[in-house]
């Protein structure tokens, strides 16, 4: 039997993958490489209103899991072991992710996987490169602006302000994290939020979805990794605390808090956002397309 052309090939995949929905059947994993390019073919054809708008939604999603994640770990140094907080904190935000991937918006992170269509040369780079930016900032103004909402709530001084003061914790160290630490832990986070979303691909219903969201997404906050859009976040709230808090929520911090510095937040933005990159679209990406995707395979 002659070999299939790639097109005709990944056709012939993509049947499969609906031949498998169809008969109940979670998706195999060449079947989801095929998900996953088909993905980034769409992707790349969205208009830039509806990519904006998805994208900022992604970046309010996100903000919203972070300040769930923030307001279960809070108060609890010293008095829960490091590891159950973090395990708390992990279950806590993955409601962000379950509400990104389940709601359809786009997030810069999950947008990694789109190297896979690339690589089949089925969209260009400029058309890869622009979502990637333009969902990179639509997601910017989402975390930023639930950052704002929160902040001028009063959430932060909930607790006797221990929301506020885990807040501002969270800020300051993020922006003195080292850039290679920063970076290494932006490739380790990625990797699990991308595998996240393949796992999604697999599954038929929202509940078959959301547990595959779950465990990845708690691992990475859990271990500490670093997210460029949980971060966009985390550094408006905390520099929104520091410089505007109430006098009485600063009386209870005096003396307790450091600077938030603006050059260690830029920086730290930029490296984990590389190291999301590295992580996403290379270790994730890119190693799934060479096992299922490359046209010698296919030729099999």
């Amino acid at each position: 039997m002659s070999a299939l052309p790639h097109h005709d090939e990944a056709l012939h995949d993509t049947k499969s993958a609906i031949r498998g929905l169809d008969a109940g059947l979670i998706l195999a994993p060449h079947e989801i490489a095929v998900e996953a390019e088909e993905m980034g073919v769409k992707k790349s054809k969205s208009d830039t209103i509806t990519l904006l708008a998805l994208a900022i939604l992604a970046g309010a999603f996100i903000g919203l899991g972070a300040m769930f994640a923030t307001t279960v770990a809070s108060g609890a140094d010293g008095i829960l072991p490091y590891g159950v907080t973090r395990l708390l904190a992990g279950f806590s935000f993955s409601l962000g992710l379950v509400l990104v991937l389940i709601g359809g918006a786009q997030l810069f992170t999950g947008d990694m996987l789109m190297v896979m269509a690339w690589a089949s040369k089925r969209i260009s780079t400029v058309k890869m490169v622009k979502v990637w930016i333009l969902v990179w900032f639509g997601n910017f103004i989402g975390a930023a602006g639930v950052a704002v909402l929160v902040f001028l709530s009063g959430h932060y001084k909930f607790g006797g302000g221990a929301i506020g003061i885990a807040a501002l914790h969270y800020a300051e160290a993020k922006s003195v994290l080292p850039p290679l630490e920063a970076f290494s832990l932006g490739i380790l986070c990625n990797i699990l939020v991308c595998l996240a979303v393949w796992l999604t691909l697999a599954g038929r219903s929202a509940t078959d979805r959301i547990l595959a969201i779950v465990f990845p997404v708690t691992a990475f906050v859990a271990a500490g990794f670093e997210h460029c859009v949980a971060n966009m976040y985390y550094f408006s709230i905390g520099l929104l605390i520091h410089y505007g808090g109430s006098e009485s929520f600063q009386a209870i911090v005096a003396g307790h808090t450091a600077p938030i510095p603006l050059s260690g937040v830029a920086m730290n933005l930029l490296v984990v956002t590389l190291g999301n990159w590295v992580g996403g679209s290379l270790l994730v990406g890119g190693i799934y397309w060479l096992i299922y995707r490359r046209p010698k395979r296919l030729a099999k």
